[in-house]
């Protein structure tokens, strides 16, 4: 599979993931969602730090996530081109580059957003406001709003630790990008043989 190929892939999912975003954080002001069917709604929430809502505590914090996640995303593109340049398969191609747009979507939000938005804090926000964005370069949050609450309800008491507690399952609200990470890494480790075939050598 040629790097041009992969370089569609990846600006499809950039492409669909910024303009879900562009079109939410314009749109909806935090909290606010919509019901799609039971299993499925639009909220929107904004992500400060890592999966998970997972922050780096520190004045530093939100620069330092920011830095790392520009040097992973290099090293996942050299990833990538080393895969292609080496002929390696199209399963394992496809599946970096879907985890590079991944990666490189959530980053235009760390970096940019703060900048080029306003708050969402009980009103929708405005796309480059007169007065500034919210943030400074670096320090924007990752917007998320693709939630499935497949089930909720209390859980039944013989459950360790957890019994008698209300739950929901899937919790977590995130977007496209993580989507596309999610089943980049997935296909990687379900077909893994397939994504790194061994030598003819080594199989005989």
């Amino acid at each position: 599979m040629s790097l041009k190929k992969a370089g569609i892939i990846i600006i499809l999912i950039l492409l669909i993931d910024q303009i879900s975003k562009f079109y939410i954080k314009t749109n909806f002001a935090l909290g606010d969602e919509v019901e799609v069917f039971d299993w499925f709604r639009i909220l929107f929430v904004e992500n400060e730090g890592m999966a998970w809502g997972t922050k780096i505590p520190g004045e530093y914090g939100k620069l330092a996530l920011t830095l790392f996640r520009l040097a992973a995303i290099t090293g996942i593109g050299y990833w990538l081109w080393d895969s292609v340049r080496k002929n390696g398969s199209r399963l394992l191609i496809v599946a970096i580059a879907m985890i590079f747009a991944g990666a490189f979507g959530n980053i235009i939000d760390s970096v940019f957003y703060g900048i080029i938005f306003n708050d969402s804090y009980g009103q929708v926000a405005s796309f480059m406001p007169p007065n500034g964005g919210y943030g400074t370069l670096f320090h924007g949050k990752v917007v998320d709003m693709l939630y499935f609450p497949l089930w909720k309800g209390y859980l039944p008491e013989w459950i360790p630790f957890w019994g008698g507690e209300y739950f929901t399952f899937f919790e977590p609200v995130f977007n496209i990008a993580d989507s596309a990470i999610s089943v980049g890494v997935a296909l990687l480790l379900i077909f893994n043989k397939k994504a790194f075939p061994k030598p003819e050598e080594e199989k005989k």
